[in-house]
């Protein structure tokens, strides 16, 4: 469980890890694996951010090669192209990576890319790209399976069947692509990984550096965002910001005029359930805007976005708004209008931020994962990541070891980092544990005592994924606060509270922006009742 913040205090580490998105728990496991004393903590939970809101994609890096207008973007500008071919190699070899590690957590797919006569590629162009691809990826490991097919064999397919405009369609370019089916568990599995090595690890812990130490390193107050608890104050030797689109925040509160180094730009997405026959298969294209769009497969769902526009606020409280679900779901209409997709088929909806790197001749940042010495800023030891995509986590994580590292002389033994997740008893139900299925008592108990968890949403979303996709019923929802309360100790008053911010939460970052609540509250029975619902939801 999550113990209390004075337990911290006083203490003194290697490196701090300010941030626990995928990029953040990756550079704490693989630093604690190395034996050097570490300190994890995000002001939310593990992995709630823009790991959590992303569109899963594994992609193999194709829209990387997207030259913009014209090829001669390229031609002009010959450092782009060798940066997209940097980004390609890198999405590329983290695809390997994950399917070859973690099988469990990611799920193959065949994806589309439709090529129009009017579009802005030619065949020969994408054929291209995918020769460049295939000669960047990892040897082969994970094949592209790459084919075109002629418009009438594309009509012949489930989904592409109800493409629009069959009559000017030139081909379609299929290609295997993958999806990262649970992102918050893979985040959630380094975490518990850093753990194992020795790290310390809290979540809902803000950090805010106070200043640097006369013989190197810095003292940080860190507050608990969950309660009243008295802050505390630590030291350590270097600090990563992965604070996020929270970057230049963490840094400008001890020199206010830091150089910017990220900007925020949301990708909202809808769910809709699409014919049986489309499972499993995507779509790669680009919206009306010329910006990418994609209808991806999501279980027996699909989902459609994202969108990709400047965002500012709390990304913990990003959402997708009525206007952006209207575009999402005319562009959806648009690219399939054979299905005829109306308000009434959006099933939920979810926004995220992504850190982006920023350049001011970019409003919408680069893509590019740039990795920050803040030394520069006058903050020597501190090093900060942005436009680190949930894909290349590992190499990020591994990057940011290297550079923490150096310098610092391990305090124990070097440990074999587990990337598939910490051993854990079989499930009551005989299934693995994957989003959108039931969780046992079991479970629900292991989320609490052994996971850091301390809210509903903290376990049904980034624990069990018991809420990913259709909304849980309210005996369900009932059924786990009652589960959890008993673990943490909380009386009635205090589960049906947690019922009541949890139904709040998903109505407002979940729910279908087209309709007016996805949940009740007060359908809601009380944790008493729901304790007799019985061992699963």
């Amino acid at each position: 469980m999550r113990a209390p913040l004075s337990h911290l205090s006083g203490l003194a580490v290697d490196v701090l890890v300010i941030g626990a998105g995928i990029n953040g728990a990756s550079a704490a496991q693989h630093l604690a694996a190395s034996g050097h004393d570490v300190l994890l903590v995000d002001k939310a939970d593990f992995g709630a951010g823009a790991t959590a809101r992303s569109s899963r994609l594994l992609h193999c890096g194709l829209r990387y090669l997207a030259p913009g207008r014209s090829l001669a973007e390229f031609l002009i500008r010959p450092d782009r192209l060798l940066t997209a071919l940097r980004m390609a190699r890198q999405a590329m070899m983290a695809r390997a990576e994950l399917v070859h590690t973690v099988p469990e957590r990611v799920a193959a797919m065949r994806f589309c890319f439709p090529i129009y006569r009017d579009g802005p590629y030619r065949p020969w162009q994408i054929d291209t790209a995918f020769k460049i691809l295939a000669g960047l990826g990892a040897g082969g490991r994970v094949p592209l399976d790459y084919e075109k097919l002629s418009p009438a064999a594309a009509m012949s397919r489930p989904l592409l069947r109800a493409l629009r405009d069959p009559e000017r369609l030139q081909a379609v370019a299929c290609f295997r692509e993958y999806q990262i089916d649970w992102p918050e568990r893979l985040c959630l599995d380094a975490v518990l990984d850093a753990e194992r090595c020795g790290a310390r690890v809290r979540n809902y812990t803000s950090a805010a550096l106070l200043g640097s130490l006369p013989g190197g390193g810095w003292q940080v107050r860190l507050s608990d965002t969950l309660s009243t608890e008295l802050p505390v104050h630590v030291t350590a030797r270097r600090v990563l910001n992965l604070a996020g689109t929270g970057i230049d925040a963490v840094t400008r509160g001890i020199v206010p005029h830091a150089r910017r180094r990220v900007v925020g730009t949301k990708g909202a997405h809808i769910l809709v359930r699409l014919p049986a026959e489309c499972a499993g298969t995507g779509i790669a294209t680009l919206s009306r805007r010329g910006e990418p769009f994609y209808c991806i497969p999501w279980r027996d769902m699909h989902f459609f976005g994202p969108t990709e526009t400047l965002y500012e606020g709390d990304p913990h409280d990003a959402c997708v708004t009525p206007d952006e679900a209207a575009f999402l779901l005319g562009e959806a209409r648009h690219l399939l209008p054979g299905y005829r997709l109306g308000p009434e088929a959006v099933v939920a909806s979810w926004a995220g931020v992504r850190p982006l790197t920023y350049d001011p001749a970019l409003p919408l940042g680069r893509r590019s994962r740039e990795l920050h010495d803040l030394c520069a800023d006058g903050l020597p030891g501190v090093f900060a990541l942005t436009a680190g995509p949930v894909m290349s986590h590992r190499s990020a994580g591994r990057l940011l070891a290297d550079t923490a590292a150096r310098g610092l002389i391990p305090r124990r033994a070097a440990q074999v980092v587990r990337y598939s997740g910490p051993e854990v008893p079989p499930s009551p139900t005989g299934e693995a544990l994957r989003p959108g299925t039931p969780s046992a008592v079991a479970d629900l108990q292991r989320a609490v005592e052994r996971e850091h968890a301390a809210t509903l949403a903290d376990v049904l979303f980034r624990r069990t994924g018991a809420a990913w996709g259709e909304p849980l019923a309210s005996h369900e929802i009932g059924h786990a606060a009652a589960t959890i309360g008993d673990a943490l100790g909380w009386d009635t008053a205090t589960r049906c509270a947690a019922v009541e911010a949890y139904a709040d939460e998903v109505s407002r970052l979940f729910g279908s922006p087209f309709a007016p609540s996805i949940l009740n509250p007060q359908d809601l029975p009380t944790a008493t009742t729901a304790s007799r619902q019985g061992d699963r939801p």
